[in-house]
């Protein structure tokens, strides 16, 4: 396997917890029920959690994006809707797929790290194909 597309993405927690639960934001609908739920049952500031969920699906983009230079960029309407970060029992994040992106992205094995420190959330995607 070879590494396809890197992508990173920074999010200031305070912005978004502004506008995380604002009607109308793209952020309204863009978070699974799942990646809800987990972030609520955090210690610490749901927002702050979903932020970082927010960097994982943004930094995913990135990378598929870069895995396709020199090409028309294919995107699907839901797109963000369509990357759900999960996590194990221990906390392990990993990316799920359904949708029109699943179906680009169905032989790509994805790699993400999350992060947050003081009023910033960040993450790392890899995209890894055969």
């Amino acid at each position: 396997m070879g590494i396809v597309g890197v992508g990173i993405d920074l999010v200031s927690i305070a912005e978004f917890a502004e506008q995380v639960d604002q009607p109308g934001t793209v952020f309204s609908e863009t978070f699974t029920p799942g990646e809800r739920r987990d972030a609520s049952d955090k210690s610490s500031s749901a927002a702050r959690h979903l932020a970082a969920r927010w960097a994982a699906k943004e930094a995913v983009i990135k990378a598929w994006s870069g895995s396709r230079f020199a090409q028309r960029p294919v995107l699907p309407e839901a797109i963000h809707r369509d990357i759900e970060v999960v996590t194990d029992m221990w906390g392990r994040p990993r990316v799920r797929l359904t949708g029109a992106v699943a179906e680009h992205l169905a032989d790509v094995t994805i790699h993400v790290s999350l992060t947050h420190e003081g009023d910033t959330a960040a993450a790392v995607a890899i995209l890894e194909a055969p």
